[in-house]
C-alpha cells in the first residue's frame, strides 16, 4: 500500500499533468510527460502497479511517455486515493474534470451519480479547455 507521500506525489503530479477523460467507451486517467522524467514513470509503475507506461513516443516534435490507468485498477485502487485527496480546495478544476469522469463513466466506476444529477448516461468531456 503506498504510503501517504506517495499517494500524494502521485496525485500531485496528476493534478498537474495529469488528464481524468475516457475514450467514450471506458474512463481513463493519463499521464503524459517528456522522456526525461523516465525515472518518474518507474517509479510510478513500481509505486502504483497496475497502470501501465506506453511509449517512448516521437510526435511532432515531442518525444514523451504516458502512463495510464484504466479498468479494475483505476476503478479498485486509484480513484479511491483521488477521491480521498482532489478537492475543489486543493484544485478546483481538477476536481471538475474528476467529477465528470465520474458521472460520465459512473457506470464502469461503480460510482454514484453527484446530488442533483440526472439519471441518464451523459456523453464524454475530454474536450480540451
Amino acid at each position: 500500500m503506498p504510503t501517504d507521500f506517495e499517494q500524494g506525489l502521485l496525485v500531485g503530479v496528476l493534478i498537474g499533468e495529469g488528464h481524468f477523460g475516457g475514450d467514450g467507451r471506458q474512463p481513463h486517467v493519463t499521464l503524459r510527460m517528456h522522456v526525461r522524467h523516465e525515472a518518474l514513470f518507474s517509479w510510478i509503475d513500481r509505486t502504483f502497479p497496475g497502470g501501465k507506461i506506453y511509449g517512448p513516443y516521437n510526435h511532432d516534435g515531442r518525444h514523451y511517455l504516458q502512463w495510464m490507468a484504466r479498468g479494475r485498477y483505476l476503478r479498485e485502487e486509484l480513484l479511491p486515493i483521488l477521491e480521498r485527496w482532489v478537492s475543489p480546495g486543493v484544485d478546483a478544476y481538477s476536481w471538475q474534470r474528476l467529477e465528470a469522469m465520474r458521472t460520465t463513466y459512473r457506470r464502469q466506476l461503480g460510482t454514484a451519480a453527484p446530488e442533483g444529477a440526472g439519471g441518464g448516461e451523459t456523453t464524454p468531456t475530454d474536450a480540451p479547455p
